[in-house]
Order: structure tokens, then sequence, then C-alpha cells
């Protein structure tokens, strides 16, 4: 038996009031488009358990999510490999997700503070940095080299980056 979860009413219910358009949360890589994820997850937590990073965890309803803030994910395919749901996309023929990372002005470098512990956990260097008038580097994402692993945001000491499908980037 599965149930869409209206996250606008369960909200109102835990003090959180979201708006109706509030994007879903990060689903697992290779996760088939949200209303068939929802369909087909038994909320068995296979998924999780499997997951090596620990990444991945009980979410809003009881369907797994990715908590960046946790860390990163390598896409090791575990929790693919793991699900007995059809819930998931072939690895081997599609891209594990759209997801890229995007820094807000909460950045210590827009503060004029030197940091650059997102660039330095980002492994695929997609995250580079520019030295301004006042010789503070601030950060650029490069979309086409950001694979959304995530390694940058639980790292960041101002929460300043967060992790979204394309067409939601700030």
């Amino acid at each position: 038996m599965s149930a869409t979860i209206d996250r606008s009413r369960r909200g109102l219910l835990f003090g959180r009031i979201a708006s109706p358009a509030e994007p879903p949360p990060p689903r697992p890589p290779w996760s088939k488009p949200e209303r068939e994820f929802l369909a087909e997850c038994s909320r068995c937590l296979d998924c999780v358990q499997a997951c090596p990073e620990q990444v991945l965890v009980r979410g809003d309803g009881g369907y797994p999510e990715i908590d960046f803030g946790r860390g990163e994910c390598t896409f090791c395919q575990a929790c693919v490999q793991a699900c007995p749901a059809p819930v998931f996309l072939d690895p081997a023929a599609s891209k594990p997700w759209n997801y890229v990372a995007s820094v807000s002005d909460a950045c210590l470098g827009y503060q004029g503070i030197y940091c650059r512990s997102c660039g330095e956990s980002c492994e695929a260097g997609a995250i580079r940095f520019s030295l301004t008038g006042l010789r503070i580097p601030l950060p650029s994402v490069d979309a086409e080299a950001c694979s959304g692993c995530g390694a940058c945001v639980a790292g960041c000491p101002a929460q300043a980056v967060r992790v979204a499908p394309v067409e939601q980037r700030a």
C-alpha cells in the first residue's frame, strides 16, 4: 500500500508550514521520478541500511532521502542493489541524478572571512574561487563539473551550500 504524502498538511501537524510547491527531498541516486518513486517504494529502508556513507535516512512519511549534512554520496550503487522494489533506474543507462551544488550569500567569503572548505572537499574540482578587490576568494560552482555528491555541504561552517535539482538552483 502506497500513499502520497501531502507535505503541507503533515508539516502543519509538526509546526512546519510548507508551501505545496515545495520541492521533494533529495531521493537516493538513480531514483525514478518522485511520483513513481512514492508509488513503488515499500519504505522497507533496505537502501538506508545498505548505504556505506550513511547519508540515506528515513525521511518524511518513512521514505528514504539523502541528508547531505551527514556527508557525501559516493554513487556506490549499494542502495540500488539492496532495494527489492522497482524504484530505481538502471545505473548503467542513466545519470545518478540531475543535482548540482549552489552557494548562497551566507558564505563566509561574502562576509569578508577567508574560507575554502567547500572547495577543499570537492573531489571533482567543481567549486572554484575567484579573488575580489578585498583579496577574499569567492566560490563559484561549475555546474557541468558538479556531480551533486554533496561533499561540499557538510564541511561548510556557514551552511551556505545546498544541493538541489538543476531546475531549482538559486
